[in-house]
C-alpha cells in the first residue's frame, strides 16, 4: 500500500514559509527606514575657518559655504573668524549674504589671541550669534585708504560716516550696543570678549572656550533672525562638517596681501629683465612671467594706486639699466627713489 502526501499539510508549509519570508523582508525594510529617519534627524553643523584678509577670495569662500548650507538644509553655520580687516565692498557682500541666509550664521572669533578687527568687526555684528573665545578682541573699524595713501579730510569724513551708519544699522537690527559699535568706527575703539559681553546692551552673545562649548551653549536656544523671525536650533550630537578653502582659494588668498603682491611684482620684473638681457636663459623669463601674472591678479583684488605701480615699474627699469650701462650710480639712485615713492 502506497502512502500519498498530505496536500493540505504541504500547502500549509508553503504558506508558512512565504509568511516568514515576507515578515523578515518587512522587518528589514522597516528597520532600514527607521535608521534612515534617525539619520535624517541628526543635525548637521558646517564649520568653516576664515583666517585671511577680507577680500573677494575670502568672500567667495564664505558665500559658497552659506549657499551650500541653504541647499542642504543645514542646522547651523559656524565661521571661525580671525582677520586684521579688509575691503569694504567684500565686507558688505558677506554681511548681505549672512543676513539673507536661510541658515542661521554664527561668527566665532577664535582661538585665544585672535582678533576680528575692522572688516571682521562688521561681519561679527551681522551674525545671528556673535561669539568670542577668551583672550580675543574685536573693533578698531575706522576706515583707512586701501592704497596706503592718507585720505583727505573730506574723503575721510565721508567714509567714516558711511561705515558708522553701517555699524549702527547692523547693531540696531541685531539688538547689540549701538553706541559702542559706532565708537569702534569713529574712534577706532577695540573691545575684549569680557568688555563686549558685559556692555549694556552687549556687543556679543556669548563667550565659548572652544567649538564644543559653543555648540553646547547654543543647543535648544531660540535665535532671532535679522528679519525678526525666530528659529530654534538643536546642536546636541550634531554632525560636524568642516569646510575648507580650495587650493585655488588658498593660493589666491595668500598672494592677495600688499607685501606679497609687491614682492611678486618685483621678482617678475627682474626675471623678465634678465631674460631680455640674456636671451635663451628661459627660466628667468618663465618665472618672471608667472610672478607678474600673479602680481597683476593680486592688484585686481587689492586697491592699487596706479601712479604707485608706474613708479615701481620705472624704478625697476632704471635698476635693470644700471646693470648694463655705466651711469656712475645715477640710474640706480633714480630707481631706488622711484621704488620708495611707488611703495
Amino acid at each position: 500500500m502506497s502512502i500519498l502526501p498530505n496536500r493540505h499539510a504541504s500547502s500549509r508549509l508553503i504558506l508558512w514559509g512565504i509568511t516568514v519570508t515576507l515578515t523578515t523582508v518587512g522587518l528589514t525594510s522597516t528597520q532600514a527606514e527607521f535608521s534612515s529617519r534617525v539619520q535624517d534627524r541628526i543635525p548637521t553643523v558646517f564649520v568653516a575657518e576664515v583666517d585671511a584678509i577680507i577680500h573677494p577670495v575670502s568672500a567667495e569662500f564664505m558665500l559658497q559655504t552659506i549657499a551650500r548650507a541653504d541647499n542642504e538644509d543645514v542646522e547651523l553655520i559656524v565661521f571661525i573668524l580671525r582677520t586684521p580687516g579688509g575691503l569694504v565692498e567684500s565686507t558688505r557682500t558677506i554681511t548681505s549674504s549672512m543676513i539673507t541666509s536661510r541658515t542661521p550664521v554664527v561668527v566665532y572669533v577664535s582661538p585665544s589671541g585672535a582678533r576680528a578687527a575692522s572688516a571682521g568687526f562688521f561681519i561679527t555684528l551681522a551674525a545671528d550669534v556673535a561669539a568670542m573665545a577668551p583672550g580675543t578682541h574685536i573693533g578698531a573699524a575706522h576706515p583707512v585708504s586701501g592704497s596706503g595713501q592718507q585720505m583727505d579730510e573730506t574723503t575721510s569724513q565721508k567714509a567714516t560716516e558711511d561705515l558708522s551708519a553701517f555699524a549702527r544699522s547692523l547693531a540696531t537690527q541685531r539688538h547689540r550696543n549701538v553706541e559702542l559699535s559706532e565708537t569702534a568706527v569713529t574712534e577706532s575703539k577695540a573691545f575684549t570678549e569680557e568688555e563686549a559681553l558685559s556692555a549694556e546692551p552687549p556687543l556679543i552673545d556669548l563667550i565659548a572656550v572652544n567649538l564644543e562649548d559653543l555648540l553646547a551653549q547654543l543647543d535648544g536656544q531660540t535665535l532671532s533672525r535679522f528679519n525678526g523671525e525666530s528659529i530654534l536650533v538643536h546642536t546636541a550630537g550634531a554632525r560636524i562638517e568642516r569646510l575648507e578653502m580650495t587650493w585655488r582659494q588658498n593660493v589666491l588668498s595668500a598672494i592677495a596681501r600688499p607685501e606679497i603682491a609687491y614682492l611678486l611684482f618685483s621678482l617678475g620684473t627682474l626675471g623678465l629683465t634678465i631674460e631680455l638681457w640674456s636671451p635663451g636663459a628661459v627660466v628667468p623669463g618663465i618665472v618672471g612671467g608667472l610672478c607678474l601674472l600673479l602680481a597683476f591678479f593680486a592688484f585686481q583684488i587689492l586697491p592699487v594706486n596706479i601712479a604707485g605701480v608706474l613708479l615701481m615699474v620705472f624704478g625697476l627699469t632704471l635698476l635693470a639699466l644700471e646693470m648694463v650701462s655705466t651711469s656712475f650710480g645715477l640710474l640706480a639712485a633714480g630707481g631706488i627713489v622711484s621704488l620708495m615713492l611707488g611703495s
